[in-house]
């Protein structure tokens, strides 16, 4: 079992940065793939970025060069730092972990915090 509270969400403004961090319970925490998802109202559920237990990182390509997924497996800590936001980035943020290795995919993660909540105005 898994639990994950996400924070650092808030509000921004455009070309501004802010950094989302995942809190994640359970002794086997380098064990899992972690994901970054985001939802907009009205929107699916969709990828952000993922960072396997050894650190190879995947991102949704709106994203690549803006955001970064990094992890720390000694604190069982997630972050996503987002730099350069624009307006469509303003969505729910959620973290979930995944005890099989990497995926895109929301409904292939196990665990899911509760979301925290990024605008950027323009």
């Amino acid at each position: 079992q898994v639990q994950l509270a996400e924070s650092g969400g808030g509000l921004v403004q455009t070309g501004g940065s802010l950094r989302l961090s995942c809190a994640a319970s359970g002794r086997t925490f380098s064990r899992y793939a972690m994901g970054w998802f985001r939802q907009a109202p009205g929107k699916e559920r969709e990828f952000v970025a993922a960072i396997t237990g050894g650190g190879i990182t995947y991102y949704e390509d709106s994203v690549k060069g803006r955001f970064t997924i990094s992890r720390d497996n000694a604190v069982s800590m997630v972050y996503l730092q987002m730099n350069s936001l624009k307006p469509e980035d303003t969505a729910d943020y959620y973290c979930a972990a995944r005890g099989l290795g990497y995926s895109r995919f929301p409904g292939s993660y196990d665990y899911w915090g509760q979301g925290t909540q990024v605008t950027v105005s323009s």
